[in-house]
């Protein structure tokens, strides 16, 4: 698809935990090290709101606003940042998309971005997606193999 930019891992653990931690212990995993996450406030429903303020190590503060634009317990949500509060317009960057799907004894976890222009497809790109979300993807997977 374009304008996307997607990572997945095979983690070795049951769709229940890996779901478990994926949506109710965001500050576990969300951010990778030394960068941490605080969930302040989830609406888990289409629509509903979704906020989440990410801390540097060096005093950096990121607020991550947006709202839900699908939430299939168990399974996957769907969050963009184009609207926030009350559906008001924000400067719109990406649609984030998280899933899971058994595979054998475990878990196929998938973290997608969909960027509106190919430009800014290439700036989160050269930020670090790759990385970082794979990053992330390990502290999730370390978590739910650690407590299977």
């Amino acid at each position: 698809m374009p304008n996307e930019l997607s990572i997945n891992r095979y983690i070795a653990a049951p769709p229940g935990k890996v779901w478990e931690v994926l949506a109710d212990r965001q500050a576990e995993w969300w951010c990778p090290t030394p960068w941490r996450a605080e969930v302040d406030e989830q609406d888990r429903r289409p629509g509903g709101v979704c906020r989440m303020t990410m801390y540097g190590p060096d005093g950096e503060v990121m607020p991550q606003n947006g709202i839900y634009l699908a939430y299939d317990e168990g399974r996957r949500f769907v969050s963009t940042d184009a609207i926030v509060d009350d559906f008001q317009p924000s400067g719109p960057f990406m649609i984030g998309i998280w899933e899971i799907a058994p595979e054998g004894e475990g878990t196929r976890y998938t973290a997608t971005a969909r960027h509106w222009t190919e430009q800014a497809c290439k700036e989160h790109e050269e930020m670090g997606f790759v990385e970082g979300w794979q990053a992330c993807a390990d502290q999730l997977a370390a978590i739910c193999e650690r407590e299977a």
